[in-house]
């Protein structure tokens, strides 16, 4: 399990239907040579997340991985997803792109599955305390904005999460019911909210996780954008406070991004797309925001009361 305490066994079963993790790895063997005219020669382990999993898979076009989702009510946006994906690689961005199938589609249904498989890209995770990573990582996520805004497909446009787009509506509506954790930093936000203008920046398709769990790095250049999951229809500024916030986030380890990892990695988005007057008072608001939110509700070993 990547971050739950569930069984995992049970959970292959449950979720997937699949009896134990042998019954699996003869599943995507068989699929693999079928569907994608790709021989496997062994699947190194399965990790179960939510309802999705990931496959390590050794074959003959190299190490690959496999994933897959029993969630059906987003196999449509899976599918414009992997397009996107691989809209994105061949406009020089850094992910994995999906496989083509042999009629090539880069998602497929196969029953109860949504499937997708991409190749292994060897990486770390993000360090944060590799400067010249993050201030790369932020210039990255200034180019993958720049992207995304081109990009139109109509399917992701009807299936991705769409919050409030007005933002002071939004931060008002969850200071109505702010647990209040930190008393004064509740109320600067509330104050900085009611003064700020609407945002000087059209809405666009979002990534929503870029944090050090989904970006590889090698050498401290980034090699990897992963899991693109949570497209949304926001703001880039929202993106960026949420990374702002969460950059040095795992699996399981979720501490505060220090005030310098901040700075570096604004100043590597800032050297592809500066920011307007406006937009870095949002950025401010909204981080603070986004940091009070994430308090956890009862011992808070890693500091994040702290952090805002």
């Amino acid at each position: 399990m990547l971050w739950e305490s569930t069984d995992a066994p049970s959970a292959l079963r449950d979720r997937f239907g699949f009896g134990d993790f042998d019954e699996a790895a003869q599943w995507l063997t068989k699929i693999l040579a079928e569907v994608w005219a790709v021989n496997a020669d062994g699947c190194e382990r399965i990790v179960i997340s939510d309802r999705n999993a990931i496959a390590w898979v050794s074959t003959d076009h190299g190490d690959l991985i496999a994933k897959w989702s029993c969630a059906r009510e987003q196999f449509a946006k899976f599918d414009a997803t992997a397009d996107l994906i691989h809209a994105m690689h061949e406009q020089g961005l850094p992910v994995a792109d999906p496989l083509a199938s042999v009629d090539g589609r880069r998602r497929v249904v196969l029953g109860p599955l949504s499937v997708t498989l991409q190749p292994t890209i060897v990486g770390e995770p993000l360090d944060i305390t590799d400067a010249a990573a993050v201030r790369t990582a932020g210039a990255w996520l200034a180019k993958l904005h720049g992207a995304l805004a081109r990009y139109e497909d109509a399917v992701l446009a009807d299936t991705v999460r769409r919050p409030e787009l007005d933002l002071r509506a939004r931060v008002t509506q969850w200071l109505d019911h702010d647990p209040r954790k930190v008393p004064a930093a509740s109320d600067r936000l509330r104050a900085l909210v009611e003064t700020l203008p609407p945002v000087d920046a059209g809405a666009q398709l979002i990534h929503s996780d870029y944090r050090s769990s989904n970006l590889l790095t090698a050498a401290s250049d980034l090699v990897a954008v992963l899991d693109f999951d949570e497209l949304a229809w926001d703001y880039g500024i929202g993106d960026l406070a949420n990374s702002f916030v969460r950059l040095g986030t795992l699996f399981r380890n979720w501490a505060p991004t220090p005030a310098p990892v901040r700075e570096t990695f604004l100043a590597g988005y800032e050297s592809v797309r500066p920011l307007t007057d406006l937009e870095r008072d949002w950025l401010d608001t909204l981080a603070l925001w986004q940091g009070l939110a994430a308090i956890p509700p009862g011992d808070d070993p890693t500091g994040w009361a702290a952090a805002v």
